[in-house]
């Protein structure tokens, strides 16, 4: 049952389709579908999480057809979140047809990230006619994440400089400082970075002409790189629960799977600490980035050289906490996502409601 002024918050992400209704003091409870959503007083508003808002799309805008077309357009960009996005807004604009439908943008956070962050260095003609740059993406995780971080460690979140480690079925590390995104792991689309449940992360552009040369084509290889790579290429399945299960009863593959990807989540929260300038805590976020105590440990381990130390007993604990050793510096958080508050406050935001 929903009441007057709730919104509807539908997150399609790459592996999951997540509801959530959202009311005026921000308390979310979850429904399991769109006809659930209808009860018998009418919703505020829909807002929907778009991933990718390319250079047309830098802050929430209300869905109307023009919009719709442009978003389709997007889609080749990250097509295992746009089309799940698209999908699920088109049945809503049919279900709630009287309802303002609101599209909320993960690319929007970064987009004022420096120019040295965001740009490729390839031909002037893919950066100026085909937008070929650096978007990133999660933002609206990493905006959570910011506001949590800065209530649990007391500070005005202009001052923090943050490295986010958001893992999840896609996976980003990002350097927040003075507030705003810095530089991320994530680029031109959902692909680029550290290795996923299903997706590549970085792999070097010469090896994919190699493989085109090689009897791949751009759908074969599109499908690989975003569907059988990975934690799924590496190990069999993008699960970090059944690899850690997998690894604990000895088999070489798993275990080594979850090493590599917390050496390069590691690695990159090295790079994204000299972005931000430094690293007053270290965030973790998302379902494995919440979830799992063995990823923290491994990729805290790593970080030792940065002075990160974890706290054993408190990282196998619940809830948004601080697990870092005391008295060391930096923090460590983990901090449970809550895009669907964000999504709905944006969405009051622009409709002024």
């Amino acid at each position: 049952m929903t009441s007057a002024g709730d919104i509807l918050v539908v997150n399609a992400g790459s592996t999951s389709l997540k509801l959530h209704l959202v009311d005026r003091r921000e308390r979310s409870r979850a429904t399991p579908s769109l006809a659930a959503a209808s009860g018998d007083d009418p919703l505020a508003a829909v807002a929907h999480r778009v991933v990718h808002g390319g250079t047309a799309f830098v802050s929430p805008v209300v869905v109307d057809e023009a919009v719709r077309t442009r978003l389709a357009q997007l889609e080749e960009i990250a097509p295992l979140h746009n089309l799940p996005a698209l999908r699920a807004l088109d049945e809503a604009r049919e279900r709630f047809p009287s309802v303002p439908q609101v599209a909320v943008f993960d690319t929007a956070f970064h987009a004022a990230m420096p120019s040295v962050a965001s740009t490729y260095a390839v031909p002037r003609r893919w950066r100026d006619e085909l937008h070929v740059r650096r978007f990133g993406f999660h933002g609206l995780s990493l905006g959570w994440a910011l506001e949590r971080s800065s209530s649990l460690l007391e500070r005005d979140p202009g001052e923090l400089r943050l490295v986010v480690c958001h893992l999840g079925g896609g996976c980003s590390v990002t350097a927040i400082a003075g507030g705003r995104s810095r530089d991320t792991t994530m680029g031109f689309s959902p692909l680029e970075g550290v290795p996923m449940a299903s997706r590549s992360g970085s792999v070097d552009p010469g090896a994919l002409l190699y493989l085109l040369h090689h009897g791949e084509t751009t759908v074969s290889l599109g499908r690989a790189l975003n569907e059988e790579s990975g934690l799924t290429g590496l190990a069999g399945t993008g699960s970090v629960a059944e690899l850690e299960q997998r690894a604990e009863q000895g088999e070489l593959a798993a275990g080594d799977a979850l090493e590599l990807f917390a050496y390069r989540v590691a690695g990159a929260a090295s790079a994204m600490a000299m972005a931000a300038g430094g690293m007053d805590a270290l965030v973790f976020t998302a379902g494995v980035g919440e979830g799992s105590a063995a990823v923290r440990q491994a990729v805290c381990g790593y970080l030792g050289f940065l002075g990160v130390e974890i706290d054993r007993s408190s990282n196998r604990g619940l809830g948004d906490r601080d697990v870092a050793r005391p008295g060391t510096r930096p923090r460590v958080l983990v901090v449970h996502a809550r895009e669907e508050i964000v999504a709905a406050r944006a969405a009051r935001e622009l409709l002024a409601i």
